[in-house]
């Protein structure tokens, strides 16, 4: 009989130290690179939003403020306050002294009667007085704004602040700012040659060195004081325009005796 082993090659026993495992499919080297290119690519598009996701939101909402740049009935209003100017928007309504106080925390000036009766939300713009409360703030563009903020120079004090101080023109304080912005806006009414109801010969301006009481009283009737310090509120006029106010006790005897 034939050898049936001659005609087939040797195999080696699986127990053998020897012996050769069958020969495994090798990986597809173009297909790894192909896959590291990939993950490479999908990592660094991943970072690359995460950086630019804050930029990206923001840009999107610029260009939504652009499409819709105000709120409906809203009007944009640049104020100049203090010397810095500073943008708004706001509706056409909203008075200086609600835009002062609420929009730009300049609480300085108050809020009283908010009919334009006691004077305490008195500002002034371009020099003159005002009252804010019963002025609107997008008519006040262009306008050079000083509020009782705006008038010290650092830490110093305008000198018509100083004479409050040291001539007790307040009590509570509460329409301090109104009386001082007021005051100040009395000196130089007087001196562009302003005339008030009192003023005794009209072809004549009044000059400020003789500037009666009578005067002083007169052109700060628009301020009131609920506390009555306008004894105070006088002197420390008087002494801002240079004048020697009476002592408290002679001013006492006057209000007594009037």
């Amino acid at each position: 009989m034939p050898d049936k082993t001659s005609s087939q090659p040797d195999q080696p026993e699986p127990n053998q130290p020897n012996a050769k495992k069958p020969n495994a499919k090798k990986p597809n080297s173009k297909k790894l690179n192909a896959s590291r290119r990939n993950f490479l690519g999908q990592a660094l598009t991943a970072a690359g939003g995460a950086i630019a996701a804050p930029t990206l939101f923001k840009s999107a909402q610029a260009q939504e403020v652009a499409a819709n740049p105000l709120p409906e009935g809203e009007v944009a209003v640049q104020l100049t306050v203090n010397g810095q100017t500073q943008s708004l928007t706001l509706e056409p309504r909203v008075t200086l002294l609600d835009a002062l106080r609420e929009r730009m925390g300049l609480t300085g000036s108050k809020k009283g009667c908010d009919h334009g009766q006691c004077g305490a939300c008195t500002v002034l713009v371009d020099g003159q007085r005002v009252y804010s409360c019963l002025t609107l703030a997008v008519m006040q563009e262009d306008k050079a704004i000083t509020t009782i903020e705006g008038l010290a120079q650092g830490e110093t004090l305008h000198p018509m602040q100083a004479a409050f101080l040291q001539q007790d023109g307040f009590q509570c304080g509460y329409c301090t700012p109104g009386q001082i912005c007021a005051a100040v806006a009395l000196l130089d009414e007087v001196q562009r040659g302003c005339a008030s109801a009192v003023t005794p010969d009209l072809t004549t301006s009044p000059a400020t060195a003789t500037l009666s009481e009578a005067e002083i009283r007169e052109r700060l009737s628009g301020n009131l004081c609920r506390c009555s310090a306008y004894n105070g509120i006088v002197a420390a006029v008087q002494q801002a325009i240079g004048q020697t106010p009476p002592p408290a006790a002679v001013v006492l005897d006057q209000v007594i005796h009037a």
